[in-house]
Order: structure tokens, then C-alpha cells, then sequence
């Protein structure tokens, strides 16, 4: 499995942007994001550096793979 880079807040949810979920609502420094059909929510912090193991979490809740999401990040 490819190792996480370093994300901000702010750039993985661009990343989720793009697999097709959307910004539902931000509370504090927090921003909800959900997608059609999936009874998920994805919560990221808007922090300048997200812990590995909170990124991989949430990566998986999302049905995406690390390798998708780094792609995702690049484009």
C-alpha cells in the first residue's frame, strides 16, 4: 500500500470534491461532506496538516482507495 502524503484540510476536501461528494456544512473547523447515495458523512478538519490515521480513515469510509485518493490529490 502506498504510503499517505502530508494534506492539508483544504486539499483533501478538494480531493473529495473531484470522487463526487459535496461540502454539506462547515461548523467551526470542521466540514461535513456527503455524497448521493451513500449513507456516509465525511468529517475533515480544516487543519494545516491532517493526522495519517484520521486521512486513512476517512478515505476508507469513503469507499476510495489510497492510491485513488493520491491520484485525486495530484490532479
Amino acid at each position: 500500500m502506498p504510503r499517505l502524503p502530508v494534506c492539508s484540510g483544504e486539499e483533501a476536501i478538494r480531493a473529495f470534491e473531484k470522487a463526487g461528494w459535496q461540502v454539506d456544512r462547515r461548523r467551526g473547523s470542521h466540514v461535513s461532506m456527503f455524497k448521493d447515495g451513500v449513507p456516509v458523512v465525511l468529517t475533515i478538519p480544516l487543519h494545516k496538516e491532517l493526522d495519517r490515521g484520521l486521512l486513512r480513515s476517512q478515505i476508507r469510509k469513503s469507499g476510495l482507495t489510497v492510491r485513488q485518493f493520491i491520484q485525486l490529490l495530484k490532479d
